[in-house]
């Protein structure tokens, strides 16, 4: 391939990888509201983006109201990376610092990817079992057979 083609197919390669992107931003949070609805998680908190800069090397997802022990019962110190960085990209914002109803994830992030998607002529489809699997290693992302127990009705953080 020539540096001129490459070039010539720069515009229509970044938008694909911002599609690309923004599906799985979709996916990755759409599974994250699926877990919070699932476990009945409800209750104001706030979620911060890593900050080397200001000596916070980890994401924090913090229990406004009731029990910081349920966000450490459902999400692991990845899962809130993730989480973090993908509510980032949704909203456009860096140095994520953002205070909200866990219970409203879907309705906040969730649904204007979608959106988004739609707009940009994207089917939204169940991925294959494969295709699951092979998204699910990229992400580092642990199989739902291996993830912590949700089985409480409720959970007031």
């Amino acid at each position: 391939m020539k540096l001129s083609q490459i070039l010539h197919q720069r515009p229509a390669l970044l938008r694909q990888a911002r599609l690309t992107y923004l599906a799985f931003a979709y996916w990755k949070l759409d599974d994250f509201a699926t877990r919070i609805a699932r476990a009945r998680l409800r209750g104001r908190i706030n979620l911060k983006q890593a900050a080397p800069d200001a000596e916070r090397c980890w994401a924090s997802l913090v229990a406004l109201s009731g029990n910081q022990s349920v966000i450490e019962e459902h999400f692991t110190d990845e899962d809130i990376m993730d989480l973090a960085d993908l509510v980032a990209f949704a909203t456009g914002e860096s140095n994520l610092d953002l205070t909200f109803s866990i219970e409203q994830l879907a309705e906040r992030f969730v649904t204007p990817l979608r959106l988004q998607l739609e707009q940009a002529g994207v089917v939204i489809d169940q991925l294959s079992g494969s295709m699951a699997e092979s998204s699910r290693e990229n992400s580092h992302e642990t199989p739902p057979g291996e993830r912590r127990p949700t089985g409480r009705d409720g959970h007031s953080i």
